[in-house]
């Protein structure tokens, strides 16, 4: 399986340190935040990954090269104008193979074991697995409903109508998915990839829900961004191979 790591967003809302640097190389702990995540997929046998570039893509491209230092191949799929979450997926389709493909978000720094995600996805036979996490703000971050026997009813209150009981959670932007489900997206068209996944709820696919309980932070505002530097420090998410990142 291979993986691609979302990175063309503008860390608008980190800035002024995002002026003259791309959110995912901003260091945690000494090591960019993408890097952190390429440790994580090496770490659990991937080696093929794709990253999508906008915003001060060139400056991901250098500090990254082909991935060969991490044990990676990178391929970078770049966008002229920003394509958001599902329009950035939809582009970088070719280099799936039509596989299934593990999406992480490339400003989140998590510990969550992927093998257990992608063999639960496997198992399941799924067309989607999102994981999800319990949280008191679910609402605010956009709720995710999700039912018996794993399946995902509705996401921010889109979905199916009748559905019984469900348990409230949130997206923490890491999913498995197969590349059929953006079948219908249009190329070169800015668009979340929610839109596809409620999509995919109505026709009465297979979108699963995989509960994680390890660390996770979106290090997407300055607050966050200072956390996750204390939780880092405070031995709260580390990887064993992290000194790879400033070694070289």
């Amino acid at each position: 399986m291979k993986a691609m790591i979302l990175a063309a967003g503008l860390g608008t809302r980190l800035r002024p340190l995002t002026d003259g640097v791309p959110k995912p190389l901003l260091p945690v702990g000494g090591t960019p935040l993408i890097v952190w995540n390429l440790l994580l997929l090496r770490r659990h046998g991937f080696r093929d990954v794709v990253i999508n570039l906008h915003y001060l893509g060139p400056m991901i491209e250098e500090a990254l090269g082909d991935g060969s230092r991490f044990g990676l191949r990178i391929t970078y799929s770049k966008e002229t104008t920003i394509l958001g979450t599902g329009g950035g997926i939809k582009q970088a389709e070719p280099y799936f193979d039509g596989e299934p493909v593990l999406v992480l978000n490339g400003d989140t720094l998590v510990e969550l074991d992927l093998d257990e995600l992608v063999a639960f996805h496997v198992a399941e036979k799924a067309m989607a697995t999102l994981v999800l996490r319990e949280d008191r703000d679910a609402v605010r971050w956009g709720l995710v409903e999700m039912g018996t026997e794993h399946r995902i009813v509705r996401i921010t209150g889109q979905g199916l109508d009748d559905s019984g009981p469900t348990v409230p959670r949130m997206f923490a932007g890491i999913h498995i998915l197969h590349p059929g489900l953006l079948r219908d997206v249009p190329k070169e068209t800015a668009l979340s990839i929610i839109d596809p996944y409620v999509a995919a709820i109505k026709r009465g696919e297979r979108v699963l829900g995989y509960d994680m309980q390890g660390y996770w932070s979106d290090v997407g505002t300055i607050e966050r961004y200072t956390q996750a530097e204390h939780d880092v420090r405070a031995g709260l998410i580390r990887l064993e191979d992290r000194h790879l990142a400033s070694s070289r």
